[in-house]
């Protein structure tokens, strides 16, 4: 541990041992979420400097020397755990060491970190031993909805108090209410998940009762959504609508970076992946011993990757390199350039690397499958285990489910419906993108309406996707990949993500009319993670042939039609989305 979190220590028990003396005290929240693995910040594949915790703790640095550390919170809104080769390393591989992340923050003297989805996902091995390693240095895991079913309480620490100068703060903490509607529930056993409205305004009332702090901060891993109560997955707005006696909301998940505030509330969401840090302004007036008034603010701070701190970096230098050498580690061949956003216009190399992997787990005879990464390219040559966080960068497992034809045909009409729009002119749109700036994917002029994640296409079968049609009625499947006849009545056993089966992007829920509720009833096969079968596929094959990927005996084949107009429309499209 640093100097200066000896320091810290220090000042925050003098701060303990006395009131607030009469006066005006200013409270910096310094704020962190979805960071998704960046911790470091060198790539282990060429020289860019990448955003990373070593660069926020260059500006948490900063604030502290500015403003008095004792006058500083930092808060992490979750999604920590999962979203990048160092996170990965140390979840599944390197499980001796210690977890760097827990040291990672605790070098950082963060004061509380967030339970998000993704960290969920990592299964109970990883965030039970993080919690654990994190209590060790004193910084709560919080989750206060996310409630054991053996007794009721929550499965997670719901609240921290601190002081500061006197004053008594009470930092909150929740995950995200959706849960089960990405994650099988093996991954989260012994819990359920409860929505955050109107639970935390009624655990913010308990607390306040019983611990009177003059500044309560809730910090939840929840998007902020539009505050219409429709979004379960994204409640900030909703929260900052209607809690009272809070002074400031830290949300998350969605990526937005924003700030919301009024004169009772603030609420920011720093985006993502450590390209800003949130900056919140708490102004407390004390008379008579007593909290008077308070004047709020907030803001987002511009993280810059080059100011990463060095000598973070040389702390953690043999971590970074264990990771380095794990993923540099050469695993096949690949024979032809692979682009993801290829995927967005029909079939393609990528697209059928990952149906083929997963329609060769048996006893599946159709695929469902997205575009995970945007926009990466993989190049030709030399595979290395690098290269497969860019193929498949989620820690999803592979389900095969059993679906009627009827089932599959209405699947796919839900994710084109999201795909592309009714056209009746090649100038028209046929992808379903808007003139909009998209900091999820760091799109700049035109982006996708919805989420490139949520864009199935189907292996296995034969069919086309006609733009010209309407919502529902575009999907025309004709046979099986082998030319058996595809029957709406009949069952086909179906390979998709855990993360669809479980209801992820509602195509199942909304467009096939399956409770994923009960999934369990239809998942006839569980396959370990999709990357790990990739990896799986390498080791057999040696390589990734297109030839052999594309085999349209085994994947089958689909397209837009009509082919002259979609495609013409289709590349505008694309020029747009990408500056061709």
């Amino acid at each position: 541990m640093k100097s200066k979190i000896l320091l810290l220590g220090l000042l925050a028990l003098a701060a303990c041992s006395k009131a607030p003396t009469d006066g005006e005290y200013t409270i910096h929240l310094l704020t962190t979420n979805d960071v998704h693995g960046s911790w470091f910040d060198q790539p282990y594949v060429g020289d860019r400097v990448k955003n990373s915790l070593y660069a926020v703790n260059y500006y948490v640095d900063s604030v502290r020397t500015a403003a008095g550390a004792e006058n500083v919170l930092l808060v992490d809104a979750g999604d920590c755990l999962q979203g990048d080769n160092g996170a990965y390393y140390f979840n599944y591989v390197d499980t001796q060491t210690p977890h760097l992340f827990p040291r990672l923050v605790d070098y950082m003297g963060y004061d509380v970190v967030t339970v998000g989805n993704h960290d969920v996902e990592t299964g109970h091995d990883v965030y039970d031993r993080v919690a654990k390693d994190l209590a060790k240095y004193k910084i709560p895991f919080l989750g206060g909805n996310a409630i054991r079913n053996d007794n009721g309480q929550p499965y997670f620490p719901l609240y921290k108090m601190f002081k500061r100068q006197g004053l008594k703060i009470a930092v909150l903490g929740y995950t995200n209410a959706n849960m089960k509607a990405w994650l099988n529930e093996s991954l989260w056993s012994g819990m359920t998940f409860e929505s955050l409205i109107p639970l935390v305004q009624e655990d913010v009332d308990k607390v306040s009762a019983k611990e009177n702090p003059d500044i309560v901060i809730v910090s939840v891993h929840s998007g902020v959504g539009w505050g219409d109560g429709q979004v379960l997955e994204s409640q900030g707005l909703d929260l900052y609508k209607s809690l009272r006696g809070v002074d400031m909301l830290i949300t998350s998940h969605d990526h937005r970076p924003v700030v919301h505030q009024s004169d009772s509330i603030c609420l920011i969401n720093s985006g993502s992946h450590c390209r800003n840090v949130g900056h919140g302004e708490i102004t407390v007036t004390v008379k008579d011993g007593k909290v008077v008034s308070k004047e709020l603010s907030a803001g987002l701070i511009p993280v810059k990757a080059d100011m990463a701190d060095p000598v973070m970096r040389e702390h953690f230098s043999v971590d970074y390199e264990a990771v380095k050498a794990f993923t540099l580690r050469e695993v096949g061949e690949l024979k032809v350039d692979m682009l993801t956003r290829e995927s967005y216009t029909g079939m393609c190399d990528y697209m059928n690397l990952l149906h083929r992997v997963s329609i060769g787990c048996s006893p599946a005879k159709i695929s469902f499958a997205a575009p995970l990464t945007f926009n990466g390219t993989i190049n030709a040559g030399t595979l290395i285990y690098n290269d497969l966080f860019t193929i498949y960068p989620y820690e999803n497992q592979l389900y095969v489910v059993n679906m009627t034809g009827e089932e599959i045909k209405n699947y796919l009409e839900y994710s084109y419906s999201s795909w592309v729009q009714t056209i009746t002119s090649e100038k028209d749109h046929a992808l379903n993108i808007r003139a909009l700036d998209d900091p999820r994917t760091g799109q700049i002029g035109w982006s996708f309406a919805g989420r490139a994640y949520n864009l199935d296409s189907a292996a296995g079968l034969n069919y086309t996707v006609d733009v010209t049609k309407p919502v529902g009625s575009r999907v025309e499947i004709t046979t099986l990949a082998d030319g058996t006849p595809f029957e709406m009545s009949e069952t086909y056993p179906v390979a998709m993500t855990s993360y669809r089966a479980s209801g992820g992007g509602d195509l199942m829920r909304e467009g096939a009319g399956i409770d994923t509720d009960k999934i369990d009833e239809r998942v006839v096969s569980r396959y370990p993670e999709i990357r790990d079968l990739i990896y799986d596929y390498l080791r057999e094959h040696g390589s990734i042939d297109p030839t052999e990927i594309g085999d349209r005996s085994v994947i089958g084949s689909w397209s837009f039609i009509p082919e002259e107009m979609a495609n013409a429309s289709l590349t505008r499209d694309m020029d747009l989305l990408f500056k061709r």
